[in-house]
């Protein structure tokens, strides 16, 4: 199973930026530790700070043989009307990914233009979402080998 994650702006500065909010941890050496966990997905991962390259990862990603996609916008969650319609016209499960708890935070980031087009949807649990979001893409993949 290839699952593709996307993370977008400022989560490269995952350990470094705003650490009380979003931990001390840089998401690069937190792969590792899911790739370690999840042996049997192939995780690939990539992160960009720019909207159209997030929409075209989303747009490609079925193409690529991806048989899931967890996805962070980060910022663009709450302003790309293009990300989520790229998440419309893709129909391989997704997952929709926040490190905190974006009901706790900011009003402007009560409102997901993702969230529809996505199957689940984990926040507030620190990078260990990403882990729920793997385990629940692995469990549907398993759950299509018993249902046929």
């Amino acid at each position: 199973m290839k699952v593709l994650i996307l993370n977008g702006p400022n989560l490269n500065m995952l350990g470094v930026r705003q650490p009380e909010i979003y931990g001390y941890k840089s998401f690069e050496s937190y792969l590792e530790e899911l790739k370690a966990h999840f042996a049997n997905i192939e995780i690939t991962y990539q992160q960009t700070n720019h909207e159209g390259e997030l929409v075209t990862a989303v747009q490609q990603s079925q193409a690529q043989g991806y048989a899931g996609l967890v996805i962070n916008a980060a910022a663009y969650t709450h302003t790309s009307i293009a990300l989520g319609d790229a998440l419309a016209a893709v129909s391989i499960p997704k997952v929709e990914v926040h490190i905190s708890n974006i009901f706790a935070r900011e009003p402007f980031r009560h409102h997901s233009y993702l969230s529809a087009h996505c199957q689940a949807v984990v926040c507030g649990m620190g990078l260990l979402g990403y882990h729920f979001a793997l385990s629940f893409l692995e469990g549907n993949e398993k759950n299509k080998e018993i249902l046929g």
